[in-house]
Order: C-alpha cells, then structure tokens, then sequence
C-alpha cells in the first residue's frame, strides 16, 4: 500500500472490444474483459522519454501513485525583520533635588488584537466542498484525435502529445476559476521497467500517475500492443478508445493533484482504522479521476468525434472493467460516473467522496 502522500494510480486494459452488432440481430453478447494489463507477445522496448511540454514533445514520469483495473478473459465477437537602529548615546546630566511630589500616573489597560487569519480548509473540506466542483462546465476545446495511429512508439507519442495538449487547454480555465494555480503534468512513456519515486512499475502493469513528482506514465507496450494485437477494424477502433480513456484517466489524477484532493486523501487514507476503509477511500478517488477522464471525453465529443464505432466502443469499454483488488470500483459504478461526466461535462457530477457507499463499490 502506498504511503500517505506517495501514492499511484492507474488502470488496465481489457484485451479488446466487442464486435459490433450486425444489422438485423440486436444486443451484444457481454463478456468479461480483462482490464489490467497483460501484454504478451509484444517486443521489449526500451523506456522511451521525450518532453511533452515546452516544445511539444512528449516527457513522460508520478507524486501518490495510482493503480488500475485487471484484465479479464477475452470477450466474444458480438485533482523582514524591520531595521534594528543603535540607539543615539546621551551625555550624562547633573539633577538637581525637586521639593514636589511625583505626580501619579494612570494605569493603562492593555487589550489583545483578536486574530484575522481563518484557518484553511480541512482535508474533508478538499475532497467534498472542494472548489473545482462549482467551477461551472467544461467547454469544448475543439479537440480532434491525432491522424497517427498507436502501431509505433512514434505513433503512440503522437496521440500522448496531443491529448496533452487538449486536456492543458480544456481544464486550466476551470482549475483557474476554482482559484487554483494552473500546471500541466509531466508526461513520460515506458515500455519494460520504470523507476519513478512512487517506486518501481512495469510494462505488465498499466500505466499510472505519481503525485510526487506531478507525472503521468503511459505504457507503450500495453498500447502499441492492443492496436496490433487483433486485425479486426472494430478492435483497432477499441484500442484508440482505451488508450484516450486511459491518457484523460490519469490526467484526472493530475487534477486531484492540483486541486489537492490527491494530498487531502492520502492524509485521510493513512488515518483509517481498517483497510475496508482505505480500500472505499482509493475507489472514490479512482472512480473521481474516470468522472474527471469523461467529462473531456464529452466535452470534445462533437470534434474528436465520439460517434458510430468510437461511441459503441467508449460504451462498452467504460462498462466492462473488473477491479480484483477492490480499490478501483466494479464495472457498474465505474459506468455510472463515467457516463456522469461524459453527459454533464461539469465536475459538480464527480463528487464521489459525498456519495453513498453503494455508488462507490
């Protein structure tokens, strides 16, 4: 368990989508999906680095590391001292002896300046009354999908440098109107292993964000390889789907982060009696950064576009998700605020530390 204020957060990926239904049959057969990241069969790549910020290109690493969903079987087709001076030397005087008496002096009362700080919010304050949740909608930034495709690091790279690039100019206005301070996250991508000071991770796991040093982590062999994995179109339409959701997921957390509901968790996480408790705690956070993910998912709908296979795809993925170590939150919560943020595009939708335990399972 990461300890308070180091912590790192990510998810997996299922290994790829369902068919689209054909024309004349309705539904779609449903089937579990393996959302951790259980890349095989893809060639080592060595950790790759570019900056992503300043210039353009991508540079990639996490405070508080965050951790993601498991995969599942294969489906089916279908946040100066002011200056001391020296006192002036007096030359001494001769007194002279005085007859009257000493008149009396009036005592002075003294009263004391009643303090005009207020204390700063409380850690509760951060996650449940905080700011960004009245911040108002998220609009559009025109935000339209890089025409690479993810078969190459350098195709990969592209999409992570432009997905940067929309989520910077789609949340700084809200962070700013909340009274935060505005920055945009470090980027770093990753293929074997990667040592970050959330620890060490790799290319088995998926990516995730560290609060300690504000950086986002994609792993490129889970995304190159889920583009190349399956020949199918609908598939490759999927894989673009996942790797959008996953980049804006945990840039989520890079919000959390700077909004300080990253912070303010860590400290109440680290305060709980039991771990039933820390564990409902990591899954309000988790399912806040995919409320978060989707509410510029939604905002960007028309431009990206969300429509036809993309929209069947971004459906089923956000609903079929399996979280083995209970931290991240089960396939119909994690639809539930998904689809909360992707129709309302306002973070007052993703409070999920004011919500019932039940919505946070």
């Amino acid at each position: 368990m990461p300890g308070p204020g180091q912590p790192q957060f990510g998810w997996g990926a299922p290994p790829g989508g369902p068919k689209p239904p054909k024309k004349g049959r309705g539904g779609l057969i449903a089937v579990l999906v393996l959302v951790g990241v259980l890349l095989v069969g893809v060639t080592a790549l060595k950790i790759v680095s570019a900056a992503l910020k300043g210039d353009g290109d991508p540079s990639y690493a996490s405070p508080t590391t965050t951790t993601s969903y498991s995969p599942t079987p294969e489906p089916s087709e279908e946040p100066s001292p002011s200056p001391t001076s020296s006192a002036p030397t007096v030359q001494p005087t001769t007194t002279r002896p005085t007859t009257q008496a000493p008149r009396p002096t009036a005592s002075r009362t003294t009263t004391t300046a009643k303090p005009t700080t207020k204390p700063g919010p409380t850690d509760t304050d951060l996650v449940v009354r905080n700011r960004l949740y009245k911040a108002g909608a998220m609009a559009s930034v025109n935000c339209k999908e890089s025409k690479a495709r993810q078969s190459t690091v350098a195709g990969a790279r592209a999409n992570y440098k432009n997905l940067l690039g929309c989520l910077n100019r789609a949340w700084a206005p809200l962070v700013t109107k909340a009274g935060g301070r505005f920055r945009g996250p470090n980027v770093r991508v990753f293929s074997g292993s990667v040592s970050t000071p959330c620890g060490t991770n790799s290319d088995s796991g998926p990516p995730f964000f560290c609060g300690t040093n504000d950086t986002i982590y994609m792993n490129l062999t889970e995304d190159i390889g889920n583009y190349n994995r399956y020949p199918q179109a609908y598939q490759k339409v999927w894989a673009r789907m996942w790797m959008l959701h996953q980049f804006a997921h945990e840039y989520g957390h890079h919000i959390q982060n700077n909004m300080g509901i990253l912070q303010a968790y860590s400290r109440i996480r680290y305060e709980r009696e039991t771990y039933a408790q820390e564990l409902q705690d990591s899954r309000r956070l988790e399912l806040q950064a995919s409320c978060f993910s989707d509410i510029f998912i939604g905002a960007n709908r028309r431009s990206y576009p969300i429509t036809g296979q993309s929209l069947f795809q971004w459906r089923w993925l956000i609903g079929h998700v399996t979280d083995n170590a209970n931290d991240h939150g089960d396939a119909n919560n994690h639809q539930y605020w998904a689809t909360r943020g992707y129709n309302a595009r306002n973070p007052s939708v993703c409070n999920t530390f004011a919500a019932s335990a039940a919505k946070v399972q």
